[in-house]
């Protein structure tokens, strides 16, 4: 996975060694999250646990990243000590995991948990400071103010994201997630607008 990663970092900011590999602090985010939401939830472990390390290893080949990822799991699983019996499952929850929120819910508990660890990883403080390094590597004139713009831009989505959670812990720690997000970027605002020198 950590060669996936910087594949795409090649691939999208023309080096394999970045100052901040995102791809790879978000994929081993996802998985201690799918960890504490398998165990929490009661979901195969073996499933969870490879799903999520594979979620994302095809990510540059685009929306078919999942499809593709699926296709990785079936070959690289076998050569392993994975339980055969299981690949199928693993191939199922990374094909499940994709867009930012759903129309209908996913019925597969593995997949269940994949998606929302995979979700959870993009939202809160967590977004903050994974995407934060991405905008600053773009350059383009970044300004305090438009990483503020930008962040503020993403709750668009973020609320259907929550509002797209399948498990009771995702649920709630979604929620806590973004409001801390928003509360973020109204205080570093605040901050510099000097409304604190005010109160």
């Amino acid at each position: 996975m950590k060669q996936a990663t910087e594949q795409e970092a090649k691939q999208r900011f023309g080096s394999t060694n970045p100052s901040f590999n995102y791809r790879w602090e978000h994929v081993t985010a996802v998985v201690t999250l799918a960890i504490k939401l398998g165990e929490l939830t009661g979901a195969d472990m073996d499933v969870v646990e490879a799903a999520a390390w594979l979620h994302d290893i095809r990510k540059e080949a685009g929306p078919k990243h999942p499809q593709e990822g699926a296709k990785v799991a079936h070959e690289l699983l076998p050569t392993t000590d994975f339980p055969p019996e299981k690949i199928g499952h693993v191939a199922k929850a990374i094909r499940s995991h994709m867009g930012l929120w759903r129309k209908k819910p996913l019925q597969d508990l593995e997949s269940q948990v994949l998606w929302d660890a995979d979700k959870l990883a993009k939202i809160g403080l967590t977004a903050a400071f994974h995407f934060t390094p991405l905008i600053l590597m773009k350059g383009n004139g970044t300004t305090t103010q438009s990483i503020i713009d930008d962040a503020r831009n993403n709750t668009k989505w973020m609320s259907k994201t929550v509002a797209s959670m399948h498990t009771e812990p995702a649920k709630r720690a979604a929620q806590k997630r973004f409001k801390r997000f928003t509360k973020l970027w109204d205080r570093l605002e605040a901050e510099l607008n000097g409304q604190d020198l005010l109160s």
